[in-house]
C-alpha cells in the first residue's frame, strides 16, 4: 500500500493569516495520524510564510509516523534538517520567491551539488529524496547523485487529467519504471486530490509515497478531515 503523507503546510498559512496559534500545527499534525495518515510532511521556506523553522522542531517529538521535510538545501536548512533528523528529507529547487514548487531538479547539471548535500544527509541516517520532472534522462542523473528516492513533480499530470486526457500518465509510468529498475524508491507529489489519485496510483508501478497538501485540507473544509484522509487511504489500496 502506498503510504499517505499529509502536508501541513496551508494549516500553518491559516495559523499564521491572524498572528496567533490558531489551528495548532502540532496538534493537527496529531490528529492525522490518528487519522491513518502514515506520514507528516513541512516544507519550509526562508520568508517562514507558512511552515516555521520553529514548527520543524515542535513537530519532531510529536511524528511517530514519517517525518518528511522538503526544501531547497540552503545552508539554514541543511543545519536544521541534521539537527531534527527526520525520517526524510526531500530536495526541492524552489526558487526564494516562488509560490509553491514549480519544477524538479536538473539532476544532471547540478550533480555535484546534489552529490554533496545527500552524502551529507545520509551520513546522518536521513533517508534522501529528490524533486523531478517526468523525464528519463533526469531519473538517470537522479541515479548518479546517490539519492535513496525521487519525487515525481506531478502537476502535468494533475492538469492533463483534469482536461480528460488520461494518456498523461505514460511519461510517469516510463519514469517510476526506469527508477525501479535503477533501484531508486517513488515518491510522487504536486496538485495530486481525491480525483486523480487513484487513476496515478493504479498506473504507477513501486509508488511507495504520495505528499499531498493543498488539495486534502481543501476537500476538507467540505468533508472533513477525518474522512478525506480515509478516503484517500482507500484510493491508494
Amino acid at each position: 500500500m502506498t503510504k499517505l503523507s499529509v502536508n501541513i503546510n496551508k494549516i500553518a498559512t491559516l495559523r499564521n493569516s491572524r498572528g496567533g496559534d490558531v489551528p495548532n500545527v502540532v496538534q493537527f499534525a496529531k490528529d492525522v495520524q490518528r487519522f491513518g495518515a502514515e506520514g507528516v510532511t513541512i516544507h519550509p521556506r526562508p520568508d517562514e510564510r507558512h511552515i516555521r523553522y520553529k514548527d520543524a522542531y515542535d513537530l519532531k517529538p510529536e511524528v511517530y509516523t514519517e517525518y518528511n521535510i522538503e526544501g531547497n538545501p540552503i545552508p539554514k536548512f541543511i543545519e536544521m534538517v541534521l539537527e531534527i533528523k527526520p525520517t526524510q528529507v526531500t530536495l526541492v529547487p524552489d526558487a526564494v520567491d516562488a509560490i509553491t514548487s514549480n519544477a524538479g531538479w536538473d539532476t544532471i547539471k547540478h550533480k555535484d551539488f546534489l552529490v554533496d548535500v545527500i552524502q551529507t544527509f545520509k551520513e546522518s541516517g536521513i533517508r534522501t529524496s529528490i524533486f523531478v520532472d517526468p523525464d528519463l534522462h533526469q531519473i538517470e542523473g537522479a541515479k548518479e547523485t546517490g539519492t535513496d528516492r525521487i519525487e515525481l513533480y506531478t502537476e502535468a499530470y494533475a492538469h492533463q487529467y483534469g482536461l480528460g486526457n488520461k494518456a498523461a500518465i505514460q511519461p510517469y509510468m516510463e519514469c517510476a519504471g526506469l527508477a525501479n529498475a535503477l533501484g531508486l524508491g517513488v515518491n510522487a507529489g504536486h496538485d495530486l486530490s481525491l480525483d486523480n489519485i487513484a487513476y496515478f496510483k493504479e498506473n504507477i508501478t513501486g509508488l511507495l509515497e504520495v505528499s499531498i497538501g493543498h488539495a486534502l485540507i481543501s476537500e476538507s473544509l467540505y468533508m472533513g478531515v477525518e474522512n478525506v484522509i480515509k478516503m484517500y487511504l482507500e484510493k491508494l489500496k
